[in-house]
Formats: structure tokens, sequence, C-alpha cells
């Protein structure tokens, strides 16, 4: 018996068995006693993440999926669950930390990240793969056309570097796109604390016009009079790197 890839769902199912395994080697499994894999499917990185000391979780929400792997892994029990990864809380790791890896849906690339930036605390890396764009988007650096939004929210808290690239003849069945598979680990950035909404205002609102320079694009925020000749008001969006935003954002606090 195997499973039915939903679309739906955005399921797309690993059959590279060498892919699988350099998946979960990306992960360092130091520091954190837990991983949860995001949309485990029939088990491709399941049952390499099995093998470690870590205890595993598996964020699944498609019913066959979880029968399948209750089925075929000994160790996947009804409490291995945990539902729907974009609704977690984490309160089930007694604010332990957790890793995350998966193969993850396409349709839901940018909201897995985005939990994970909220969840920052918990989460020390994460190993994954998304369609390729969105794996270069996230490690993008400024000047490039890739930089943007996603690229600063996600390198304010976490080091990217991009892996590798995965064939669209792995899967079953194939998606339409490349893949890419990425590692984030937390780093130690300090600046944002009690700042985080505003950050992330500033930083949406730069490249939501990200052709026009800083003054113009962030006019919708109310610019603190004391910032208006900023030397970052000459510049675009896509100009500043993820400490520039971080000041810019300390700066735009202390002068409101």
């Amino acid at each position: 018996m195997s499973v039915k890839a939903k679309k739906h769902l955005g399921q797309h199912f690993l059959t590279d068995e060498n892919i699988a395994r350099k998946i979960v080697e990306g992960l360092s499994f130091e520091g954190y006693k837990n991983v949860m894999e995001v949309g485990p499917g029939m088990g491709v990185l399941t049952k390499y993440l099995l093998e470690k000391d870590q205890k595993i979780y598996l964020a699944e929400i498609d019913n066959e999926s979880i029968e399948y792997l209750k089925n075929n892994y000994s160790k996947v029990s009804e409490e291995t669950f945990v539902g729907d990864f974009l609704k977690q809380d984490f309160q089930f790791t007694n604010g332990e930390q957790i890793a995350i890896i998966g193969n993850f849906p396409y349709n839901i690339s940018s909201q897995i990240l985005f939990q994970i930036i909220d969840h920052y605390e918990l989460i020390p890396e994460m190993v994954g793969m998304f369609q390729k764009e969105v794996a270069e988007r996230t490690a993008a650096v400024p000047r490039t056309k890739d930089y943007g939004i996603l690229s600063v929210l996600i390198q304010a808290y976490y080091d990217t570097s991009y892996l590798f690239t995965v064939h669209e003849n792995v899967f079953n069945p194939p998606p339409k796109v490349k893949s890419g598979v990425i590692r984030i680990t937390r780093n130690p950035k300090e600046g944002l604390a009690g700042n985080e909404v505003l950050f992330k205002q500033i930083v949406k609102a730069g490249f939501n016009q990200r052709r026009k320079k800083l003054s113009n694009a962030l006019k919708v925020l109310n610019i603190p009079e004391a910032l208006k000749t900023h030397e970052f008001m000459d510049k675009r969006a896509e100009e500043l790197s993820v400490a520039d935003f971080i000041t810019f954002t300390q700066l735009w606090k202390n002068n409101q």
C-alpha cells in the first residue's frame, strides 16, 4: 500500500534515498533533544530521523499518510503526530529546543518560514526543501533581484545557506519546478528585542515599492523628522543589508 499524492495538500513525494539522506544529514543534531518533520508523507526522511537519538515529532494533516506511517514504522505512534505545523504553539516541547526539517509543501512555503520566525527562540535550526525560487530568495544577498522581504526577515534571525538543487524527476508526481534545499541556523544578532513589529513594517514598506527610494517608500509609516535626512533615505530597500535594517529600526524607535 502507498499513499496517493493529493494536489490540494501540495504533496510531491521524494523518491531518491540519497537525497533524503543528504537532507537529514543537513541537520547538526546538536544542542536540542527534539526534531519535528513537516509533511512526512510516506516517511522517506522519517526513516533516517528515527535512527537518531532525538525525539521525533511529525506534523502531518493527511490521514492517509498518518495511517501509512503508523503501519510501516514501529517507532511511530499516535503520540508522534502533532497536527498542522502552521497552527503549532509548541507547548508540547515544554520550552525545550526543537529543530525543523521537511520536504515542505510548496503552496505554504513562506508561511512555514514565517511560523519558524515567530518561534525562533525555540527553533535553533531548520533544514528543508522548498521550491527553488523560494530557497534562493531566502538565502539572497543585497543588490540582487532575489533579495527581498523574505530574505531580510529570515536573515534577521537565522544565518542562511543554500545547500543543493533537486531535479523534478526524483518526485512522485514530479513538480513543475526545481527544488532547493536550505539550512537556517539561529544567529546571535541582537537589537530587535521589542522592535520586531516595527522592523517588519519598515522592511515590508521598503520592498513593497522597491524601485523607489526609502524616503518615498516609507512615507506610509510616518517617518520621524530626525530620520528624513538620514543617508538610508536616499537608498532603495534592496541596497540595505539586514544589519542596516536592524540599525535603522533602532534609530526609528528612538526618534518616534
